[in-house]
């Protein structure tokens, strides 16, 4: 039976139909939203064609499923291996997504070059960049091209998929999902959310083939809004969702699993942008702190403990606070929230008893790392007490707790981890909240439990 197929254009906000492409959507107001679909005349005839071909699978017994073992393709890249939960897994699916010039393509290439130098083959699809772009990148980037890297320069999805069975590929990396084709659905143009779809799905078929397992990395666009261009379903769809973040403009670069099928969601990695490449950061406590002399004394420096994921990273905050000449003094930190500093702020001037109504606070982080915890208050108020009193803070003591606002000090989650990273890295003092910390074997710090932020401004700095 021949189907009838017209074009509607679909809403991608809230869903809304139309028979002609409008640059506004005439329900929800939204710009540009509007996206081209097919759409069949008689949708129970092509449900009950497209079951005649599917192939039918037996259902097993949840104890009788094997399980093989060595599941997993480590790429030798310790951050990006911590955050995919251990390595690739060999039938997983896979995307990446960053703001243009994060570093997917840079870092998706130094990872199929570790791949390759295991004899596993790796095909790399681009549909953005010629094949003579990709090479100048890996020469660059590479120490040496290996042999089992295969590339293909086409947005033809039948293509990639002729060549991955040519090429009997174990890792294809597919650059980006939103440029390729399937010739089944051309009347829809790349980037389509059908062909996008389509794409991805055929792409999980492939790798999921219990004949042949394949891994493959989708890198995925973002919008202005810096989410995943193209529907939801997207995410829902891959094994593992990907963010890099990071300004192109600075060194540091992150990346956290914001899905993940095989590991734990929200862990983070590190890495920082040089002329070679993407290079992995193994050990962030001390990438976040400035390496100093065991008497050196600083003003204004104080240091605290934040989670990435399920690693305690140790972060330096450092803070300038001077004179202010205008009626509005600045209040300056682009590593936290702005309403988050000045809660703060009014914290230390009404409970610690210091006066900032004429100051000007600039707040930083080394390394430039994201303040997005409480436990990180203490330490906050800490470092801008340093710089009222003009008076420094050893560089080996700590401070983790939150800050209420009647000046009492509060628990944070996952207090001993912390204090045994900071117990690993040689501090050998941390002031936290009482009766916040179990007993713990440590070997060098000296945990002091405070009650009041008065207590800890005193101890520190007041009776100096």
């Amino acid at each position: 039976m021949i189907l009838k197929v017209k074009t509607v254009y679909k809403c991608m906000e809230c869903g809304y139909e139309s028979l002609k492409w409008m640059g506004r959507c005439a329900e929800c107001g939204a710009w540009n939203s509007l996206q081209e679909i097919s759409s069949s005349n008689n949708k129970k005839v092509m449900l009950n064609e497209t079951r005649k071909g599917l192939s039918k699978v037996k259902a097993l017994k949840l104890t009788n499923v094997e399980v093989g073992k060595n599941q997993r393709i480590l790429t030798g890249i310790h951050e990006f291996d911590r955050v995919m939960g251990g390595g690739i897994v060999k039938d997983s699916v896979t995307i990446l997504t960053s703001p243009p010039g994060g570093g997917k393509s840079t870092l998706i290439l130094a990872i199929s070059g570790e791949i390759a130098k295991q004899g596993k083959k790796v095909l790399y699809a681009t549909g953005e960049e010629s094949d003579s772009q990709i090479k100048n990148r890996a020469d660059r980037i590479l120490e040496q091209i290996h042999e089992n890297i295969w590339i293909i320069a086409d947005t033809s999805l039948n293509s990639v998929l002729d060549a991955i069975v040519e090429i009997d590929a174990d890792v294809i990396i597919v650059d980006s999902i939103q440029t390729f084709t399937l010739d089944e659905f051309l009347p829809a143009r790349a980037g389509n959310p059908t062909q996008t779809m389509e794409c991805a799905n055929t792409l999980v078929q492939c790798a999921k083939n219990k004949e042949r397992q394949r891994a493959i990395i989708l890198i995925g666009q973002m919008n202005k809004n810096d989410e995943m261009a193209g529907l939801r379903s997207l995410e829902h769809l891959v094994d593992t969702v990907l963010l890099m973040e990071g300004n192109h403009e600075e060194e540091l670069r992150s990346i956290v699993a914001t899905k993940n099928r095989f590991g734990s969601t929200g862990e983070m990695g590190f890495f920082t942008m040089t002329e070679k490449g993407l290079i992995s950061i193994d050990n962030p406590s001390e990438y976040f702190v400035t390496k100093r002399e065991y008497n050196e004394m600083v003003i204004g420096s104080t240091i605290t403990v934040i989670k990435e994921g399920s690693r305690p990273v140790i972060s330096e905050i450092e803070s300038l606070v001077s004179n202010s000449f205008t009626p509005y003094p600045s209040r300056i930190c682009e590593a936290m929230k702005k309403d988050q500093m000045n809660t703060l702020i009014s914290i230390l001037e009404q409970r610690g008893k210091v006066s900032l109504y004429d100051k000007n606070v600039v707040i930083k982080t080394t390394g430039g790392i994201k303040l997005k915890e409480q436990a990180v208050n203490l330490a906050v108020i800490m470092c801008i007490a340093s710089s009222v009193y003009n008076k420094p803070i050893p560089w080996n003591y700590a401070f983790i707790a939150d800050v209420g606002l009647t000046g009492e000090l509060k628990k944070v989650p996952s207090i001993e981890s912390r204090v045994k990273e900071l117990d690993r890295m040689g501090f050998i003092k941390v002031f936290v909240p009482q009766n916040s910390i179990r007993k713990v074997t440590l070997q060098n710090i000296e945990v002091i439990e405070c009650k009041t932020l008065i207590q800890v401004i005193t101890y520190c700095i007041s009776k100096k």
